[in-house]
């Protein structure tokens, strides 16, 4: 059961971080459009800046479980290395339960907002639906919850490794 979930967790961590990826690509390449048209054409594309900021919240909540899984997102880092190793795993409890709260409300808020959003279009593209602008925070959540219990069944402490 553990070998597949993290198994599961490997497949899913390197989706979230092709998506964060790719959208990064996305919101540079609009943002070099942007410039191309608005200062060498003067004709700016309303619609660029819009999809720039969708794309940067997609990479940012698609990154995050990357971030959780490496065990560099959450910092106690003092705390970690002043801790015996009993406290410490109680304390991998406690980080790992206060992140799976913070990543519940925001899959339970994104998941309405992305709801009650989903009436709303987006300014220079009335076509599309603000649904899929808030659709990253419960989708980012849901890879995020899988991250951080992978981390807590096998934990990685690349920020404590790398910390000087």
């Amino acid at each position: 059961m553990k070998s597949a979930f993290l198994a599961l967790d490997r497949w899913t961590t390197a989706l979230a971080m092709a998506i964060a990826c790719g959208m990064l690509v996305v919101a540079a390449s609009l943002g070099v459009f942007q410039i191309i048209t608005r200062f060498v054409l003067e004709q700016p594309a309303e619609w660029s800046e819009i999809l720039i900021r969708v794309s940067l919240i997609w990479m940012v909540f698609m990154g995050i479980p990357t971030a959780f899984r490496q065990g560099a997102m959450v910092s106690v880092d003092v705390l970690y290395r002043w801790s015996p190793p009993q406290v410490r795993r109680v304390l991998d409890w406690v980080v790992c339960l206060a992140s799976l709260s913070l990543v519940g409300v925001i899959i339970w808020w994104g998941s309405d907002y992305a709801r009650r959003g989903s009436v709303q279009s987006m300014a220079g593209l009335e076509s599309i639906s603000m649904f899929w602008a808030y659709a990253a925070l419960p989708v980012g959540g849901v890879f995020c919850v899988i991250g951080i219990v992978a981390n807590l069944i096998d934990p990685k402490r690349n920020e404590l490794e790398t910390a000087q």
